[in-house]
C-alpha cells in the first residue's frame, strides 16, 4: 500500500510540473526575432518622421506656411516629438501631399494647400496636447 502511495505522489508531481515547463518553453520568441522587430519599428518611426520632414523643407510648403503665418521651426521641432500612431497618420497626410506636389504640378492647388495647412496645424495641435 505505501509503494502505491508513492507511485501515485510521483505521478502526480511529474503531471503538475510537466505542463507548466513545455508551457514556459514553447511561447518564448527567439532574441533575432525580437531585436527585428525593434528594428522595424525603430526604421517604420524614422520613415515617418523623414516623410514630414522633407514636406516642411518643400519650397512650396515655406510659402504657404508663411502666408498662414505659422513658423516651421516650431512645426520640424513639433514633428521631431510625434510618436506612434499620431506620427503614422502625420506622415501618410505628408506623403500625400508630397506626391501631389512632386507629380508634375508646378503650381499649389487648394487641395494640396489644404492639407498642408491641416497638417501643420494639426502638428501644432498634437504637441499642444501632449
Amino acid at each position: 500500500m505505501r509503494m502505491i502511495a508513492s507511485l501515485l505522489a510521483v505521478v502526480f508531481v511529474v503531471v503538475a510540473v510537466v505542463p507548466p515547463v513545455n508551457a514556459q518553453s514553447s511561447h518564448t520568441a527567439p532574441m533575432s526575432a525580437l531585436e527585428s522587430a525593434v528594428q522595424e519599428h525603430v526604421a517604420s518611426g524614422a520613415a515617418d518622421r523623414e516623410a514630414v520632414l522633407r514636406l516642411l523643407a518643400r519650397p512650396e510648403v515655406q510659402a504657404v506656411a508663411g502666408d498662414v503665418g505659422i513658423d516651421l521651426r516650431r512645426v520640424e521641432s513639433a514633428a521631431g516629438t510625434l510618436e506612434g500612431s499620431q506620427l503614422a497618420e502625420v506622415a501618410a497626410q505628408a506623403r500625400q501631399a508630397d506626391q501631389a506636389l512632386a507629380g508634375g504640378q508646378s503650381r499649389v492647388v487648394i487641395s494640396t494647400t489644404v492639407i498642408i495647412i491641416a497638417l501643420l496645424v494639426l502638428i501644432l495641435i498634437i504637441v499642444a496636447v501632449d
